[in-house]
């Protein structure tokens, strides 16, 4: 009954247990449609639903707990990692803490069942400190709820699965262009995004040296503080004189007018200058070319010795200083 179904995904325990792992570790793997299709082989007798749910939960174990020691070794770096490429990293990376700070473990439970809460609820329980015999019980409930509901799903709805199957198998290529020729722009647009990004590291970076010759000498430069694009930075201390902005503003219909001779330096903690970069390419698509990131971040300041403070700039104090205007389209008025 459910030979096209099997033949769309030439099902084994082995390659169930792969699926699920690998959209555990944040690959696109559509593992819930495997656990469907083992669900409805299981209904066929072509598989059994007791290794199924087994197999469903040791993939969502294993791969979690990649993520969980990651945490625990590597720290905020990871949350960073998995955010950085989100519409708005701050805001994931904050949604993501403030959950786990209200459920702890417990969001374990329903976590795979919310889109972005599931790659970053392990590695906070990391970098939380939680044990892994705890982490493991919860991890291992939510994973069998999960895996489970769609196993169960695809036992239940075996008929209706082997009739998708055979209209997939009758309607492949139309099937892949409709939904393939979207994912391949929607890859190709991230892929020149971060194109973009590393072009702009490669031609405009500035040395920590550089900037504090260019500092001390009084040269016009408006530094741009970006540790509160990243979570858990708001009270670090940073470059004196600095103004400490979210880049998310820039997502706003608004236009900022800047001096052609004013030189625009971004800062961030990222590895890589990473957020530093794709705040410098927000920059570039309002018209702002002038902009440079600090090789190396706060990290290869602090290392040279340079001075730091938490009494950094206003936003208001650096547009009066500066002549820079921020004008909300929508609005017409001037900030």
């Amino acid at each position: 009954m459910l030979d096209p179904l099997n033949r769309a995904f030439r099902m084994s325990y082995l390659i169930l247990w792969v699926a699920v792992f690998a959209r555990q570790a944040c690959l696109p793997v559509p593992a819930n449609l495997f656990l469907l299709t083992a669900g409805a082989l299981a209904r066929d007798g072509e598989l059994n639903m007791l290794p199924v749910m087994v197999i469903g939960i040791l993939g969502c174990l294993a791969g979690d707990l990649v993520w969980f020691e990651a945490g625990r070794h590597w720290g905020r770096q990871i949350i960073r990692v998995l955010c950085v490429f989100s519409s708005d990293p701050h805001y994931c990376a904050q949604r993501a803490h403030s959950i786990y700070a209200r459920w702890g473990l417990r969001s374990l439970i329903v976590a795979k069942f919310i889109p972005g809460l599931d790659a970053v609820t392990p590695p906070l329980a990391g970098i939380e400190g939680s044990s892994r015999l705890a982490f493991l019980a919860y991890d291992s409930l939510g994973s069998l709820l999960w895996s489970g509901l769609y196993a169960v799903l695809g036992y239940l709805f075996a008929s209706r699965l082997a009739i998708i199957a055979a209209s997939i198998a009758r309607f492949g290529d139309v099937l892949v262009a409709v939904v393939g020729i979207p994912l391949g722009f929607y890859v190709a647009r991230r892929v020149w995004v971060m194109v973009q990004m590393l072009r702009h590291l490669r031609l405009r970076r500035i040395t920590p040296a550089l900037l504090h010759k260019k500092i001390t000498s009084g040269e016009q430069l408006v530094i741009v503080d970006l540790l509160r694009f990243e979570e858990g930075h708001e009270s670090h201390a940073g470059i004196p004189g600095a103004v400490r902005m979210d880049p998310a503003r820039l997502r706003r219909r608004i236009r900022v007018v800047v001096p052609e001779s004013l030189g625009i330096v971004l800062y961030c903690s990222s590895s890589g200058e990473l957020t530093s970069a794709r705040v410098a390419v927000a920059l570039q698509k309002l018209g702002i070319s002038n902009v440079w990131v600090l090789e190396g971040g706060l990290a290869a300041w602090k290392k040279e010795d340079f001075p730091v403070t938490v009494h950094l700039s206003t936003s208001s104090e650096v547009t009066e200083r500066f002549g820079i205007k921020v004008i909300e389209i929508d609005s017409g008025a001037t900030l």
